[in-house]
């Protein structure tokens, strides 16, 4: 079975070729699909250009990635970054009309294991998403591990040496609490790069796209997501 290739398709990086609207998202989608994507993930905007969890844009978001990409997976953030309060967050992914195959959760964040309940009882996956050393052992002291689709291991140092170690850590907890879901591996900008070339040769998945780095391997500007799924599939490959 081919490793599994994630594309994260925007967040809040700052970047020309960003999608933002359901149509962006969905052009942006199908040609990442098409460069070798397996996987989607995504962050809705409202209309005044804002990332949000509110049910109605999420579902227009979903809607329109379906129509493009029939078939792909599509993984949408519960980050904390765009809603802080627990409550606040929890009643609005409560409110989903249209729920998407995956979510990522960040597992350091306050009230994240309540919220991981609320959506796997609702029949959607769960990413564990492991920023942080401190995540992955938060997520082997939850015994709960069983539960999720997949741990993320996203370390988001700048330096490439510096992530891949924080990677390495991260993998060693796990593997020493005895998780044993698939890993997906990625990091922030070019560092993402040495987090995948490390993941791919332990056999792990790998995830890129705009959220995650706006440079090819090579440093220079990636003109948009399909440019940076073909790469990493190229990497796959080797």
């Amino acid at each position: 079975m081919p490793r599994l290739l994630q594309a994260a398709l925007n967040g809040d990086r700052d970047h020309p070729a960003l999608p933002r609207t359901p149509g962006e998202l969905a052009a942006e989608g199908h040609a990442a699909v098409a460069a070798g994507a397996h996987v989607l993930h995504v962050h809705a905007y409202d209309e005044d250009g804002t990332e949000t969890l509110a049910p109605e844009p999420c579902a227009a978001t979903l809607r329109a990635l379906r129509a493009a990409c029939p078939g792909v997976p599509i993984s949408l953030t519960t980050s904390a970054a765009i809603e802080p309060d627990p409550a606040r967050r929890m009643a609005l992914i409560g409110a989903w009309t249209e729920l998407p195959d995956l979510v990522t959760a960040n597992q350091g964040e306050p009230g994240i294991l309540d919220l991981c309940g609320l959506l796997i009882d609702r029949g959607v996956g769960i990413e564990a998403g492991l920023l942080e050393l401190s995540d992955a052992h938060a997520l082997v002291a939850s015994g709960r591990a069983d539960r999720f689709v997949r741990a993320l291991v996203e370390p988001l140092d700048a330096d490439p040496g510096d992530a891949v170690d924080h990677a390495a850590a991260i993998e060693d907890a796990l593997t020493h609490g005895d998780v044993r879901l698939p890993q997906v591996h990625h990091g922030d900008g070019i560092a993402s790069w040495a987090v995948n070339e490390r993941a791919a040769t332990r056999g792990h998945g790998i995830r890129t796209g705009l959220e995650d780095t706006p440079v090819l391997p090579d440093g220079s500007p990636a003109p948009g997501n399909a440019a940076l799924v073909r790469a990493a599939a190229a990497l796959l490959a080797r």
